[in-house]
Formats: C-alpha cells, structure tokens, sequence
C-alpha cells in the first residue's frame, strides 16, 4: 500500500458562544490537517487546533516540506514517518509550535488510515484497556468572562447532567477575585463535586508561590497551568509551595519537556495533547513515560475529543479526559456521552473524519 495523495486543508467552524480565559478569546475554532489517500482506496484524516491564529503557515509546512516526504511512501510505518518528519529541513527552523503541530495533523491522519486498514477503532490498536468507556470533567461553563450567577448556573447544569467533574478558570487581575468566584462555585456545588482550577499561564512564579494554597481550601482537584510552561524550576516551587497536585501540558510539545515536568517540575497530572505534541506517536510515548513516574495523564482535547476519547480509553495511564461539546456535528460520529462518560465508537478508525456537508461548509482559502 502507497501513498498517492496529500491533500491539504484549513476549517475555520465557529463555536457555540464566545469565551474568554486568562490568555484567549474565541468565537471560532481553526482546523488546518490533511487527508492521507492511498491507492488502495483508504483515506486518513487528520488536524491540529488553533483559534485561527496561524493556520496557513500550518497548512504551508504541510505542503511544501511534509507531503512531498510522503508521497509514494507505506503509510503504516508511523514510527519511520514520525522521525523522518521531524528531522526534515523543518527542524531547521522550528522544531515546535506550527512545524509540530503540523507533523501531528499528519501522525493522526496515518494512524485514521491504519486503525481503517486494521479494521480497528483506534482505542483497540492502541491497548483497549478500558472496554470503551472513560470518565470526562466538563470545562465548558466555567469561563473567565461569565459573571458569578452564570457560572453557578452553567456549572451546576452541567452536574445535573451527570458530570462528577468540573473545570473553571481564573487568572483574574486581582486573584482575589478569584478566590471569591472558585468559593461561590464550591459553595452551591457541594463537597462531591470534583473541581479544577486553570489559570492559563496568567500568574508569574511569585504571585503562584503566594497564592496557589490559598486554594486549598475548596478541595480542588488540581491548578493548571499557573505560570510559563517552560519554567520547570518554577513549576517545582509551587508544588512544594501547595497541597494541590500541578498540572500541565496543553503547551508542552515534545517527551523531552515532559520528562523534565515530571522529573524536575514534580507536576501532578500531565496534560499532554496530541494536536500539539506531534500526534498520537509522541502521545503515546509521553503517557508511557508519565505511566513509569505514576502520574496521570488527563489529556487536554483541542481536537474537540475526537482522537482523545480514544487515547483515554486505549492507556492504562488516563483515568480521564476533558469535554468541551463543541462542534460535535462536523464529523460523521458525534461523541457518545453519557451522564460524563464517553462510550468510545466501534468504527474503524480515530473519529476523524468529517461530514462532506460540514467539510464544504467550513474551508476557507
């Protein structure tokens, strides 16, 4: 089997309702990826996340330097692709951010090819460790720009629907604020609520040493991303600094930054994204490596959890995944959730693939 075809594309989808976080605001969704087609007829598809910021120098590394590597190529020799990708001339200038998200919009859509040519959804090719179900936390009506009525609303609509977990942002100016707006949430939640607090990089190390314990007392789950993600030293003093397990890794791109993370940083729960990581290659390598050091892997989903429904399922090491319910209806399988657990698909396959509706109504460029 070859490769014949790489085709490229950018989706830009808006979402229900415009969000804000500590560092981002969003009304729409960017999508840049390839279809991989072989000439035996099978097609892989495959993207990474943006907030439309970038996407055509994505979509540029995708043709100029990755699909000419591709083509006439096996397309199951993931690993063998992998590494000749990430040392092709895009190294020379970026070896993260778009050159890496663009070799995950490639590892994703090879590894949709092969789970199809196996026959297999992609949570069995990759170890089906939990017959297809796994628990979700819901972030979606926790965001930084919903006053307190709203959040308390969103939130506890969402527990009604049966999630045992929740996520809320802050990064406010004054972290005061924030510490009224996370005990409002924990006061009309109750104390069996499981709740995650995300500050998007908001804080510097010494605002996060003097505040993350201040926290403490809601019983939170775990503090996301409190400071720069590359600061490992700085992510160690806030862990000795508070009882409340680190976590991070939605900017986090390679295994060798993980490692470090965890070793070094001593965080908590490691956020790893395949959209951003390189795909679902490196994923796996860095759920192995946060596996050997027993720290959980809670993926962050800007794939709107398509391939992460999967990976959740598929490693012994992800007792849980993030839900946003957006844009579920651009793609031929919505997500199956119920009452916050996803029942991960049968079909062959990494979830991938789009509606020809969605896919026609959406591109841009």
């Amino acid at each position: 089997m070859k490769i014949v075809e790489v085709e490229s594309f950018v989706l830009h989808a808006p979402i229900p309702r415009r969000v804000t976080d500590a560092f981002n605001q969003a009304d729409r969704w960017g999508l840049p990826g390839v279809r991989i087609r072989t000439d035996e007829g099978l097609e892989g598809t495959g993207y990474t996340s943006t907030l439309t910021h970038g996407d055509f120098a994505i979509k540029d590394i995708l043709d100029r330097i990755y699909a000419p590597l591709l083509l006439g190529e096996d397309p199951l020799d993931t690993q063998r692709h992998w590494d000749r990708l990430y040392w092709s001339d895009a190294h020379w200038v970026g070896r993260l951010g778009i050159t890496h998200m663009a070799l995950a919009a490639v590892d994703i859509a090879l590894w949709d090819l092969k789970a199809k040519h196996c026959g297999l959804p992609l949570w069995r090719l990759v170890g089906g460790h939990k017959q297809g179900q796994v628990r979700s936390y819901n972030t979606d009506g926790g965001w930084l720009n919903f006053e307190v009525p709203r959040l308390i609303d969103e939130m506890s609509r969402i527990v009604e629907q049966g999630w045992s977990g929740v996520k809320m942002k802050i990064g406010k100016e004054d972290p005061r604020e924030d510490l009224r707006r996370v005990a409002a949430v924990r006061d009309a939640l109750g104390p069996d609520i499981d709740l995650m607090i995300d500050v998007n990089q908001r804080w510097n190390r010494t605002q996060a040493v003097a505040w993350a314990e201040r926290f403490a007392e809601f019983d939170i789950g775990w503090l996301e991303e409190p400071i720069d993600p590359d600061d490992v030293d700085g992510h160690a003093r806030i862990a000795d600094a508070t009882s409340i397990p680190i976590a991070v890794g939605e900017h986090v791109y390679t295994r060798t930054a993980f490692r470090d993370l965890i070793v070094r940083g001593n965080i908590g729960v490691v956020q790893v994204d395949a959209t951003r990581v390189g795909g679902i290659t490196e994923w796996l390598a860095v759920a192995d490596l946060a596996n050997a050091y027993h720290v959980p892997v809670v993926p962050h989903h800007a794939d709107m959890m398509r391939v992460h429904q999967h990976l959740g399922v598929g490693h012994p090491g992800s007792p849980m995944i993030e839900c946003i319910p957006w844009l579920q209806e651009l793609f031929h399988e919505p997500a199956d959730i119920r009452s916050g657990v996803f029942h991960v698909s049968e079909t062959p396959g990494a979830s991938t693939t789009f509606t020809d509706e969605a896919f026609a109504q959406y591109r841009v460029g």
